[in-house]
């Protein structure tokens, strides 16, 4: 049996499995899937295709939602009248709950799921029980271990319904 697992997931990918009808694609390991603060609020803020539906499926499924201080800071900034930066906040505050883990005398194994390039050159402090996974790379895996029939199809299923998104896969071959 494999060791328990978190998935911590970015922006992106939520956005694109949310094109695709496939939030739930997330549960198919069988790991357990957190929500960062930060990373929630960046994809509700604003309405958008996939604002509503998010929200709801993050609601419906009772996620676990990881408190940052990058997220406190923020809204401290927003109820001082000030307008804090947006940019990036998202994946500091991924950052800081990575950190966390690392600095844990047994860190938990987890995955890191994104889908920007930008993120793929980043360094983030990870653990050596965390992997940096490409929204692409997730859905081969999931292809791989047999709980979804094709990979492609929900890509294509979420480039028909509008979402442009990255052809990174990173790492090439991924498992846990």
């Amino acid at each position: 049996m494999s060791p328990a697992v978190i998935l911590i997931a970015d922006a992106g990918p939520l956005i694109t499995l949310a094109y695709a009808d496939a939030l739930d694609a997330l549960f198919l390991p069988r790991w357990t899937v957190q929500m960062v603060d930060m990373v929630l609020h960046e994809l509700s803020r604003s309405h958008t295709p996939t604002s509503e539906k998010i929200a709801a499926w993050v609601s419906k499924q009772q996620l676990p939602i990881v408190t940052t201080q990058v997220f406190q800071r923020y809204q401290a900034a927003l109820t001082a009248g000030e307008t804090p930066r947006k940019a990036h906040l998202g994946e500091w505050a991924i950052q800081e709950v990575m950190t966390g883990f690392a600095q844990q005398s047994k860190p938990p194994h987890s995955v890191f799921l994104f889908e920007d390039h930008k993120i793929a050159k980043l360094q983030f402090t990870l653990p050596d029980t965390c992997q940096k996974v490409s929204t692409r790379a997730f859905l081969l895996f999931l292809q791989q271990q047999g709980l979804i029939e094709s990979a492609q199809a929900l890509e294509h299923k979420a480039l028909q319904a509008g979402r442009a998104f990255s052809s990174l896969r990173f790492p090439p071959e991924f498992s846990v």
